[in-house]
């Protein structure tokens, strides 16, 4: 039994697959199974670690942005396109898999191309209220397609379409409560405040975190991911915007929150703040955790702002859109859930109704499915 995997080689297209493949390799063995070879084709492996964990063979295949605005780079692109879809084919050939899960961006098309081109079985997954091109495109042609919220279903053939959710990492399905305070070096029974502005992190959020900071450590404590390119910045300004303060302490920097340190960041959460990324919003669903989420701007991503208001509907966040976002809106935010047991239990609820734990178990049974149907 042979799977590949495709995506555009970020965060959200990768880390979908690698639960994905937890889940592939768990059936299998459950159901005593051949061990199934996957592989996983993009322009970039992204994180070698986790595709060696999870015995996902790498194919690298050149892939170029189609943008949407004026560019030279477009010229290039195709070029670089062509190239990798000849390829990409070459090697899909010599794999020649039984079935091909894409979960979308630019480096996967030259995948789905050559999955037309051999007739091999596609499923697509969408984690955007807003799909993408390449998803679009692939949805035409593919045996199953998958989405996150009810609003991109429209976008796909009815016939194939099922709502799962994102799937997340098995590790990251739970939070880790023991041992939170002395990992992260908090103080008891201080309420926790996280903020995720992604694994780059936010300037737009950094900025207004930091200003808001001699208001927020008066009552709070703050874990915040800042992106491994800012780390040193955040820490010398907040050194200057706390100097003096006696609770400087209750402000705790990191450049990057790895699965671990999220989960214990998480367990000892009373609210996060966050970017809107599908798979942040799903993630904070499972742990049932309240949330006030700020998108991207529209102009710069245009399925933040969808998925943001899709997850508030439900009732477990509250949204604030990047020209309101102010130091006495978000404190005051801040303030009013986790200050009011009431609202805080209501959207932990709301956001555990929201959740769909079973996303990557249910793909992973398509997945196998299809592969011993095509290999008959």
């Amino acid at each position: 039994m042979k799977i590949l995997f495709t995506g555009g080689g970020t965060g959200g297209h990768f880390y979908p697959i690698i639960a994905v493949a937890e889940e592939v390799n768990a059936i299998a063995s459950e159901k005593k199974l051949l061990v199934p070879k996957l592989y996983f084709i993009s322009p970039n492996p992204f994180d070698s670690d986790l595709l060696f964990k999870n015995n996902i063979i790498f194919k690298k295949s050149p892939a170029g942005k189609i943008r949407t605005y004026f560019s030279i780079l477009n010229f290039f692109d195709l070029f670089k396109t062509a190239f990798g879809s000849i390829k990409t084919a070459f090697q899909i050939f010599f794999i020649y898999p039984d079935v091909i899960f894409c979960k979308g961006g630019y480096g996967s098309f030259p995948t789905v191309l050559a999955s037309r081109l051999f007739k091999i079985p596609l499923v697509v997954h969408e984690s955007d209220t807003v799909p993408g091109r390449v998803n679009v495109w692939a949805g035409k042609y593919a045996r199953k397609v998958a989405v996150s919220f009810p609003e991109a279903a429209k976008y796909f053939p009815e016939d194939k379409v099922a709502l799962t959710g994102v799937p997340i990492r098995r590790e990251l399905h739970t939070v880790a409560t023991e041992g939170a305070v002395e990992f992260l070096g908090l103080e008891d029974n201080v309420p926790v405040v996280l903020i995720l502005g992604g694994s780059q992190g936010s300037k737009v959020i950094n900025e207004i975190i930091l200003d808001a900071l001699p208001q927020l450590v008066g009552d709070f404590q703050i874990i915040h991911q800042v992106g491994k390119g800012n780390i040193e910045d955040v820490k010398n300004t907040a050194l200057i915007v706390l100097e003096g303060n006696e609770n400087s302490s209750r402000y705790r920097p990191f450049d990057y929150l790895n699965a671990l340190a999220l989960r214990m960041a998480a367990g000892a959460a009373d609210i996060i703040v966050s970017r809107a990324g599908a798979s942040a919003i799903f993630e904070i669903a499972l742990w049932g955790i309240p949330s006030i989420i700020i998108p991207i701007k529209e102009e710069v991503s245009r399925d933040q702002r969808s998925n943001a208001f899709s997850y508030a509907r439900s009732g477990a966040a509250v949204v604030v859109e990047e020209e309101n976002l102010s130091v006495s809106i978000i404190v005051s935010e801040i303030r009013r859930i986790v200050n009011n047991a009431e609202v805080r239990e209501r959207m932990g609820k709301c956001a555990k109704q929201f959740a769909k734990a079973d996303a990557a178990k249910k793909i992973a049974t398509v997945l196998i499915d299809i592969a011993l149907e095509h290999e008959r």
